[in-house]
């Protein structure tokens, strides 16, 4: 069992200052995690989303905690893959030059970026991410073991070149894909790839994803693997704020949801601007839930069907915002859901940097090493 933080970078103030210190804070947080005994740090790669994701440099983020850490792994979560936003040889020689700097330290996941907003800044078409993505996925992993690769398609052309560096790790770092919908999760599994199931989605809802997850790797077939070390993970968004004070940490919860939730609203689905008020948990909740319907109306207008992909956001677990002893009810239930991996999101935009050091220090101090004892009397 792996216990780790992922990052969008989310802000309320979007000011240079402002967007300053939240980078700052994010590794202090970093290097809080290492010492709290966190496994891994986990980056989005996000554009041109102002407020819900300023981490579209996810190499720099990663390379720079990277150097100021030792022990704690880093991850992309993901590395967005049509070429003109990453190109395939650029983002194998920055894998692998990271790679070996942390000396084999690095996950490398994979996805799209999937809105018009992103892939349009970078003039793609959203028809043509994934078969791009998909192509890409494939070559790199093949550039780290060819003394010269080549790669000739319809979509890119790419003449025989040797692609320097070659990754610390052999034949190369674990890969995941970014997994939502269940289309996402059979992809992932039947290619032998991590999941990353990035969703507010709850335990009920991950032990569906996850059976169908290892169903479709158990029954994969050799041609379809991407690269060349397979490895069946499944690994669990988990929203958290954990504080002494269990109803301060759940009104600081359901704010920062609700910002998390209405800010991705903004860009994928064109509502308003997300609230910053500071109103009680059970306000919050409601209002989420009236945003949620909005949603749903807006996708049956567009003829789009209602999933968990397009409504997990809104969806708050009662045991994810509280105490500790909360926090662990809450993790088992994801344990128990099949999940190998819990992706702790703390920083999201309407909460204080204090709140999130002190979440990570009640997940380092009792969390953690509950779930380590537990596991090696299990052992025993």
């Amino acid at each position: 069992m792996k216990f780790s933080i992922i990052y969008e970078a989310q802000m309320v103030d979007t000011s240079r200052a402002n967007e300053a210190q939240v980078f700052q804070d994010m590794v202090d947080q970093s290097v809080l995690a290492e010492e709290m005994g966190f496994d891994c740090i986990w980056s989005v790669e996000h554009h041109c989303l102002t407020q819900y994701a300023h981490l579209s440099a996810p190499e720099s983020f990663l390379a720079f905690v990277a150097g100021r850490t030792t022990r704690i792994h880093v991850g992309h979560g993901v590395v967005c893959l049509p070429f003109k936003m990453n190109h395939p040889i650029k983002v194998a020689e920055r894998v692998a030059t990271l790679d070996l700097l942390s000396r084999g330290r690095l996950h490398f996941g994979v996805g799209k970026g999937g809105t018009i907003q992103e892939t349009g800044a970078f003039d793609t078409k959203l028809e043509d991410v994934t078969p791009q993505v998909d192509e890409s996925m494939y070559m790199i992993p093949k550039m780290w073991q060819e003394g010269e690769f080549e790669h000739h398609s319809d979509l890119i052309d790419i003449p025989p070149r040797p692609i320097h560096p070659k990754p610390f790790q052999d034949p190369h770092p674990l890969m995941y894909m970014a997994c939502t919908r269940e289309e996402a999760l059979t992809i992932a599994g039947s290619r032998g790839l991590g999941a990353l199931v990035l969703g507010f989605s709850g335990p009920d809802e991950i032990a569906k994803k996850n059976a169908i997850y290892r169903k479709a790797y158990a029954e994969r077939k050799p041609e379809d693997q991407v690269g060349f070390r397979p490895h069946q993970h499944l690994a669990a968004l988990c929203p958290a704020v954990i504080l002494d004070d269990r109803d301060r940490a759940k009104r600081i919860g359901t704010r920062g949801q609700r910002f998390f939730a209405e800010s991705i609203r903004y860009w994928y689905a064109g509502g308003d601007k997300p609230s910053v008020d500071d109103l009680d948990a059970d306000v919050q909740m409601a209002a989420m839930e009236k945003s949620k319907e909005q949603i749903v109306a807006y996708l049956g207008q567009e003829r789009i069907p209602v999933t968990d992909a397009a409504t997990s956001n809104y969806h708050i677990e009662e045991d994810a915002y509280g105490s500790v002893e909360q926090a662990i009810r809450y993790v088992q239930r994801l344990v128990d859901a099949g999940a190998d991996e819990i992706l702790f999101l703390v920083q999201m935009g309407t909460i204080p940097h204090e709140v999130t050091m002190e979440t990570i220090r009640n997940i380092g101090k009792y969390l953690i090493p509950h779930f380590k004892d537990k596991l090696a009397a299990a052992a025993e």
